[in-house]
């Protein structure tokens, strides 16, 4: 994440919040729940997350018509304009990455990441 901080700082987005943004991206609407396990956040931390976002029009938050009781969260036009925006970065930085270490290190270390999300689903 270190070579990522200057990018999200520019936007002022936490680690936390861009990886709630990430999830939400690729996989919306999502139960409140899901997005935690899957952004690897805390519940209570999850909640003062959600009012940032949703106050800056990035996410958007309601209910399930068949559970009233559980939180549906989906990125917002705002939050996939982001996202896109900051895609040409991004992809500057794996590249860097890429170029310091190698395609096999980063390969590995990618399988890695892979590996430990799935051993904590």
């Amino acid at each position: 994440m270190l070579n990522f901080r200057p990018m999200l700082a520019r936007h002022d987005v936490t680690e936390q919040q861009w990886r709630v943004l990430r999830v939400l991206g690729e996989n919306s609407p999502l139960d409140a729940t899901e997005v935690a396990e899957r952004a690897s956040i805390l519940a209570p931390s999850l909640t003062r997350i959600i009012k940032a976002l949703e106050d800056r029009s990035l996410i958007t938050r309601g209910k399930f018509e068949d559970d009233g009781r559980r939180v549906q969260l989906a990125i917002a036009p705002a939050g996939m304009t982001m996202i896109e925006e900051l895609a040409p970065e991004r992809r500057a930085i794996y590249r860097e990455i890429e170029r310091k270490y190698g395609p096999e290190e980063l390969e590995k270390l990618l399988d890695m990441l892979e590996a430990l999300i799935k051993s904590q689903e």
